[in-house]
């Protein structure tokens, strides 16, 4: 059949359109598997899989980012002692070991007290303080500044809320009481109790409870009712102390290597820092659920619930900020952080004063009637 002009360039044209779609879609393959390539990371955490809200907090940021990528980004969760010891999960991330860790920034106090700042010091932030310090104060910077010269990048990946002020064997109702104590308590708040007396020790979670019952330990703090109802150390220890002054919101991390991090896809980047952030939430929320429940539980068990005397309290913040003041005459890089902290934490009870205090305390005082 005769054809015109017209149907021969037609032809033509749709012939080198579809080689042209051929092409594009052969480049196109490649390109997207190279942006979402097959990666399997190990993620050690500093907390026993018995702590089900902090180290199952992790094991939800893995799972989020496993289902964001189509199960290509995969991270296992480790508990302490399958690859490391809990307190050198920064050190295995830093040497290469592992990728990253989940573990609290200030467990590191020994390298420098300015670890502390991203996890909780004395009478510091709470809880929303933290996060709004950290995601919109410039702490997330400003930490991640300090953290290159250790090789890591740091994320908010849980937050415990305010924490009790520990178990004790005896009654501590006056500074004296506190002369002499072994409390398993570390960084700033040891270094504070230190100034009252008090001896502090550096043990793991797991170590706890057998020193409080062998008398080695007379006392410790570790989270809130409901990570210490599950280590028993109601117990060995029933007087039950609080607020945690020097956790008023302590937030965990996940560290990762900084060779790794830079090395990630920036697709890759963003899921880790959104699954990180979901885990932030989500450690708040399920402390905040389950501690009420918890608390009445332990009451039950023979806990003898007490406030921190007035005389505690004062000497413990004048402790404290004794202790700042040492810190950052001789410390650079802990004042500069410090003071930005300091400063956001002055803005922040000016408006808490305002609405959240008010609102919260008469709260408080309705619900005692009903």
């Amino acid at each position: 059949m005769k054809q015109d002009g017209r149907s021969i360039a037609r032809r033509k044209f749709l012939a080198a359109g579809g080689g042209l779609a051929a092409s594009a879609s052969a480049i196109a393959a490649p390109a997207i598997a190279q942006s979402m390539p097959a990666l399997k990371w190990r993620l050690t955490s500093s907390y026993p899989k018995s702590l089900d809200t902090i180290y199952g907090a992790t094991e939800a940021f893995a799972k989020a980012v496993a289902e964001a990528t189509d199960n290509k980004f995969q991270i296992q969760v480790f508990a302490p002692g399958e690859i490391v010891p809990g307190l050198q999960a920064l050190d295995a991330v830093i040497n290469g070991t592992v990728e990253m860790a989940q573990t609290a920034s200030y467990y590191y106090f020994g390298k420098d007290p300015t670890f502390a700042l991203a996890t909780a010091v004395p009478f510091g932030l709470n809880s929303r303080m933290q996060n709004a310090w950290m995601y919109f104060g410039g702490g997330i910077e400003l930490m991640n500044d300090f953290y290159k010269s250790y090789k890591v990048y740091g994320l908010p990946a849980g937050n415990t809320g305010c924490q009790m002020g520990g178990w004790f064997r005896k009654e501590i109702k006056t500074v004296a009481d506190l002369k002499g104590l072994k409390m398993r308590i570390g960084g700033f708040a040891g270094a504070a109790m230190a100034k009252l007396g008090v001896v502090p020790q550096q043990i793991a979670g797991g170590d706890i409870y057998p020193s409080l019952e062998r008398g080695t330990l007379d006392a410790c703090e570790w989270v809130g009712p409901y990570d210490d109802e599950k280590l028993g150390f109601v117990k060995v220890a029933p007087y039950y102390y609080y607020p945690g002054w020097w956790e008023g919101g302590a937030m965990l991390h996940h560290f990762i290597n900084l060779k790794k991090w830079e090395e990630l896809p920036k697709s890759y980047q963003s899921i880790v820092r959104t699954a990180s952030d979901m885990a932030n939430g989500w450690m708040q929320a399920k402390y905040d659920q389950s501690n009420p429940a918890a608390l009445k539980r332990l009451v039950v068990a023979g806990a003898k619930l007490h406030p921190f005397s007035q005389e505690i309290m004062e000497a413990s913040y004048k402790a404290s900020n004794e202790l700042y003041t040492e810190t950052t005459a001789k410390n650079p890089a802990f004042k500069k952080i410090y003071d930005a902290m300091v400063a956001f934490r002055a803005d922040q009870y000016l408006w808490w004063r305002v609405a959240e205090y008010t609102f919260d305390t008469f709260q408080i005082r309705a619900s005692a009637h009903n």
